[in-house]
């Protein structure tokens, strides 16, 4: 395994300045996202990350896929438009090869991320899963089509009612396995999963469905905004190692993304984040 460079952990460079980052500190992998492919131009992204010599180890992210569960014209519209918007992302994954697309499936029907609670919502849990298994259908062939897997990242329970109505790793799972596993995969994510206790036998049974291993550490106690609560390695509660060995023994061999939200992360230097970034992988992360 590699470690490769989640561009949101150094969220101010562009994409520019992040690859030209990893050149310069020797990683072999980056992690993209889609806003700053946008910024950058597609084409351009493509370029420059190929001129780098890099590997695109995931682009983040496609998903939101539950708001077709809305009643009527709105939720059919809404799934159109989910649907319009992942295929693109897809695209994008195959012009980047990717070596994967990220799938944040998206939470309760109506729910934005942060924000409060609107008029109309839905708190029909079992059908917004419904309404994924649904997009899969539609989208798993289109991605296999062009050489791109799609990647379910489970969520931490607490992100379940605005973005992520998967929590575990087996619900991500039973959920890939009507396709090919070159279609649907799975992400391990230590800050979504450290804490399930199947988490050993999921990741045994995944095993060559790990489409991407991401790592940073649980804060805690956690900041009020609970999204920036992904810490640097050793910032937190994690114990890594034993996961690495899981993920490893699964058969795993890509690269190890770190990703990391936290406001005082982003607003430190870039480059000594990744210094830091890489002495924590070397000493808490590898066994």
């Amino acid at each position: 395994m590699s470690l490769s460079l989640n561009q949101w952990t150094t969220r101010r460079w562009s994409l520019a300045e992040a690859v030209d980052g990893c050149v310069r500190h020797g990683l072999e992998a980056i992690g993209l996202w889609r806003e700053k492919v946008e910024e950058q131009g597609l084409a351009q992204s493509v370029k420059l990350v190929r001129a780098a010599g890099l590997r695109v180890s995931s682009l983040c992210r496609g998903g939101f896929l539950t708001a077709g569960g809305l009643p009527g014209e709105e939720g059919r519209t809404a799934f159109a438009h989910a649907l319009d918007d992942n295929r693109r992302a897809i695209d994008e994954a195959a012009e980047l090869e990717a070596a994967c697309l990220v799938m944040v499936v998206g939470g309760l029907p109506g729910v934005r991320p942060g924000e409060a609670l609107p008029e109309g919502f839905t708190r029909d849990l079992a059908g917004a899963r419904e309404r994924v298994a649904e997009a899969l259908a539609e989208l798993a062939p289109y991605a296999g089509e062009r050489g791109v897997k799609l990647a379910l990242e489970p969520l931490h329970p607490i992100y379940c009612p605005d973005r992520a109505v998967l929590s575990t790793l087996g619900q991500a799972l039973e959920l890939s396995l009507p396709y090919p596993e070159e279609q649907v995969g799975v992400v391990v994510d230590t800050f979504h999963v450290w804490w399930d206790p199947r988490l050993a036998a999921d990741i045994a049974r995944a095993g060559s469905r790990i489409a991407s291993y991401q790592v940073c550490d649980y804060l805690h106690p956690l900041p009020a905004d609970v999204l920036l609560g992904r810490g640097m390695m050793g910032d937190g509660v994690i114990d890594f190692p034993p996961i690495t060995r899981a993920v490893q023994a699964a058969g795993y061999a890509g690269d190890v993304e770190v990703e990391i939200f936290n406001a005082d992360v982003w607003a430190a230097d870039p480059d000594e984040v990744v210094a830091t970034m890489k002495a924590r992988y070397e000493e808490l992360v590898l066994l």
